[in-house]
């Protein structure tokens, strides 16, 4: 039984916690998320591009 009161301290001080916390508003979550979009978009593309040059050069050494 002491598992079953322990579970439940842990839950009821879990839930403070949450009470204490001050959540972003919904305006910088998503303004956040499109700089995250844009950054990830932008080094998929570096990548993209940096992927195909050195592909072209170990294909020009190797032939």
């Amino acid at each position: 039984m002491e598992f079953i009161e322990n579970s439940k301290q842990f839950l009821f001080e879990a839930r403070q916690e949450l009470r204490k916390i001050t959540w972003s508003t919904r305006e910088h979550v998503t303004a956040s998320t499109w700089v995250v979009m844009g950054v990830v978009i932008i080094i998929s593309i570096f990548l993209g591009i940096a992927d195909l040059v050195l592909a072209k050069v170990i294909k020009y050494i190797l032939s």
